[in-house]
């Protein structure tokens, strides 16, 4: 088939390097000039495991394309995948402007039937507003649809690869047959494609998100219960994931979830529902914890220290929001190193991948270190905040002898408090009672 896919953000690229992967021709458009010039030679922007792999054979074999001319890759193509950002407003809200704008784009160069499809996550009603964007412009003949994405950051190639379901929003039938004929490659082995309407479609995606986030946000209130109570949530988590009803999935507590995903989505929905005269208590109520849960975090370091952090030499570990990624959107580090800052401290981070965000980020304001152990040399305290597998087990000898302190914040729970204990070491996690 002939693809179009408009944005090469981490949807787009994704999405468009893997259905290339498949057979199809795929054109990618962006208007970054400079990003589709680095595409065009096979770099990726952002770091995805495997992704850039796909992305070099796929130009290499000729079958992946990359322009600023949407013109060229519309006129091309019989299906055409919308996949530009929707960040949110001051008011937690969608921005859809240009999700809009380029369905004006799609309606000015439309020459043949096309199937103009939503990837990007957008509120319930905008592939219809998409639909009547394009009917002001033109009469030709050409369908809507609603497929959001379902991609981890740090697990993305795999999943589109291997969908546990693909969720079609349409109208009409044969809309969902051409997208069912699109993803079959990768449902070889059972059909997953889940068919629905449009809004539903929608709605669902952010549920999805909203679900996700609700579990986690839970554990962390159950945590912060273990601490006062004397439990341990580890072990709780183990009791309750046991229980097929509930399942062992997002259930590990920590310091709150970012990402570009689960705080933007949270706040959509619960946007929605005041649009809709239809009050989310639990959605708001999870992304009051998520919050919270940053903020108590921080508190244990300042307590520690009495709040004397001035001068003190901290060390962190993990920038980016999770494991696998460089994306730093609302990562709960961020939250602890500016607050570290304003303390007085002075903050030397380390993280796997993450730098290069974190430098554009932060700065002069904080001190980069070349490896975790450097990070730990002459500091007061080491702050975790991502659980990369990098740190789960390091040498505790050797990270007490390079400190000036004898104290882990885990924001995790990667280690065993009893073992850093016989070595010395203070260590504080979450939801861990004393």
């Amino acid at each position: 088939m002939n693809i179009s896919v408009i944005g090469t953000g981490y949807v787009g690229l994704v999405t468009g390097a893997c259905l290339a992967g498949s057979g199809n021709n795929v054109i990618c458009v962006d208007i970054d000039e400079e990003k589709i010039k680095s595409l065009k030679e096979g770099k990726v922007t952002f770091y995805e495991p495997g992704l850039e792999d796909i992305v070099k054979k796929n130009i290499k074999e000729e079958r992946l394309h990359f322009t600023t001319d949407l013109d060229f890759a519309i006129k091309n193509s019989l299906i055409v995948l919308i996949a530009v950002g929707t960040p949110p407003n001051d008011d937690g809200s969608a921005d859809t402007s240009a999700v809009i704008s380029v369905a004006q784009s799609i309606g000015r160069s439309l020459d043949d039937y096309k199937v103009i499809v939503t990837k990007s996550t957008v509120p319930v009603g905008t592939t219809e507003m998409i639909r009547d964007e394009i009917k002001k412009i033109t009469d030709i003949k050409f369908d809507v649809a609603s497929n959001p994405e379902f991609l981890k950051e740090g697990a993305a190639v795999e999943d589109f690869m291997k969908p546990d379901r693909v969720l079609i929003g349409i109208d009409n039938e044969s809309t969902a047959q051409i997208l069912k004929e699109l993803y079959a490659p990768f449902m070889r082995s059972m059909d997953r494609a889940v068919v629905v309407s449009i809004r539903s479609s929608e709605l669902a995606k952010y549920t999805a998100n909203a679900m996700l986030a609700t579990r986690i946000s839970f554990m962390n209130e159950i945590a912060n219960l273990c601490e006062v109570v004397g439990a341990n949530i580890s072990e709780v988590r183990v009791a309750i994931g046991s229980d097929d009803r509930i399942g062992r999935h997002f259930l590990y507590p920590g310091i709150g979830y970012g990402g570009s995903c689960f705080p933007k989505d949270v706040k959509a929905l619960i946007n929605t529902g005041s649009e809709y005269g239809s009050e989310l208590q639990v959605c708001r109520a999870t992304d009051e914890v998520n919050t919270r849960q940053r903020e108590h975090f921080w508190h244990k370091i300042e307590n520690y220290f009495e709040t004397k952090l001035e001068g003190k030499k901290v060390a962190v570990w993990g920038i980016s929001f999770k494991p696998k990624t460089d994306d730093i959107r609302e990562a709960p580090s961020l939250y602890i190193i500016e607050k570290l800052l304003s303390a007085g401290a002075s903050v030397t981070v380390h993280d796997p991948v993450a730098m290069d965000n974190a430098k554009a980020h932060f700065g002069a304001k904080v001190n980069y270190a070349d490896s975790n152990y450097s990070a730990c040399k002459g500091a007061n305290a080491l702050v975790i905040n991502t659980e990369w597998n990098e740190y789960r087990q390091p040498d505790f000898i050797k990270m007490k002898e390079l400190m000036d302190g004898e104290v882990i914040f885990d924001g995790r729970n990667l280690y065993k408090p009893d073992s850093l204990k016989e070595i010395g070491l203070k260590y504080f996690g979450v939801g861990i009672g004393n």
